[in-house]
């Protein structure tokens, strides 16, 4: 089967770029014809390693050339960049000739529907029902977030499959008859489940206003008056890492808060030298963090927000949720697990064993009867 997937990019180290390099070399290796076709790639390598049998195409659209402009900046460019964006399209699959063709919803969700290239088109979404509302913006911006918001629900209803990530998710969509949930596959699958025996909290994503990494600090300013020894490590690197390094100095937070980049390779090792996994996000999809702190057996503490978190872990057994935002509460939740042995490790022996749902075949699985049920 040939099976087209389309991103904006495939250079991020985000979880959809994460998930998109996981599923496609899984389905490569099963005997797929598989192709990603982006749109502001710009030369740049794919941050997860793809199987060289993955063939690649960028159509060199550039949306991201405007992004930080002004609201009227995006407005003038944006329809020319769609009219390509159709065109380029267009003529790439009808020379394709694919049996599928996926898209993450990115800038092709309003045009793809369209496209007469013979192949069935399936969306899957990677963040909650109502993102478009939960980025906080303000006048003409808010006006269009508000617009986007209420037209995604007949977007999603034109395509052959939508595919979201929890239940959760699934019932803010309401009845749509073509829509299914399948789950994000964890990433790694642990041997052993991580010892639970530093005094290291962890937390991972990109430094910017999705993650809320500024309230996690926040906490943990709250937390290191009640222990001692304790570490914060936040993996990643982002936009507001000036801020966040700013933050942390006027909190005397040096020698308690470590801001680490890591690459790919060295993930695994940095969940197994971790006792605890940190998530302070406004929103998510399902976030791959933690599928993979919930494999390597780490308790997890986290704010309930759409969407995710939810769906992952239970609360008091194998981790804590606590409301959205309550900077005081994801710091009481912190400092229960951090100085409980018992319970921390009991959590964590939850964790490694409720993983199993994730299994990469169990998953994928999910997405080859889809495929295969389009075909008949």
């Amino acid at each position: 089967m040939k099976i087209v997937y389309l991103i904006a990019g495939t250079y991020n180290s985000g979880g959809m770029e994460r998930v998109l390099a996981n599923k496609s070399n899984y389905l490569v290796a099963q005997g797929h014809d598989i192709i990603i076709v982006t749109t502001d790639q710009r030369g740049r390598n794919s941050f997860f390693p793809l199987d060289k049998r993955i063939a690649c195409y960028d159509l060199g659209i550039n949306y991201e050339e405007n992004n930080g402009k002004s609201f009227f900046n995006k407005a003038i460019h944006y329809p020319f960049k769609q009219w390509k964006h159709k065109k380029r399209l267009a003529e790439l699959l009808r020379s394709l000739h694919a049996d599928v063709v996926v898209s993450m919803f990115c800038n092709d969700v309003s045009i793809l529907p369209r496209m007469k290239d013979g192949s069935k088109k399936v969306l899957e979404v990677h963040f909650s029902r109502f993102k478009r509302l939960q980025y906080g913006r303000k006048g003409l911006w808010r006006l269009a977030d508000e617009w986007r918001n209420a037209n995604d629900k007949q977007m999603v209803s034109r395509f052959d499959r939508f595919v979201v990530l929890t239940e959760e998710d699934e019932a803010y969509w309401g009845n749509i008859p073509n829509m299914m949930v399948i789950p994000n596959a964890r990433t790694y699958a642990f041997e052993r489940p991580a010892a639970l025996n530093s005094k290291v909290v962890m937390a991972v994503g990109r430094y910017d206003y999705q993650k809320g990494f500024e309230r996690l600090i926040d906490a943990w300013a709250k937390v290191c008056s009640k222990v001692n020894g304790w570490k914060l490590e936040i993996i990643g690197d982002g936009s507001l890492r000036q801020n966040m390094m700013r933050q942390i100095e006027e909190n005397g937070l040096g020698n308690n808060i470590i801001l680490k980049k890591l690459s790919a390779d060295q993930m695994k090792d940095a969940y197994l030298n971790a006792s605890v996994f940190a998530l302070s996000s406004r929103y998510e999809g399902l976030p791959m963090v933690l599928l993979e702190a919930q494999a390597a057996g780490l308790p997890i503490v986290s704010f309930d927000c759409k969407c995710g978190p939810r769906d992952v872990v239970t609360d008091g057994i194998d981790g804590f949720l606590v409301e959205e935002g309550d900077i005081d509460a994801l710091a009481d939740a912190l400092l229960r697990v951090m100085q409980d042995d018992v319970l921390r490790l009991r959590m964590g022996k939850s964790a490694y064993e409720q993983s199993d749902r994730y299994e990469e075949s169990v998953v994928m699985k999910k997405w080859t009867d889809l495929f295969a049920g389009m075909m008949k």
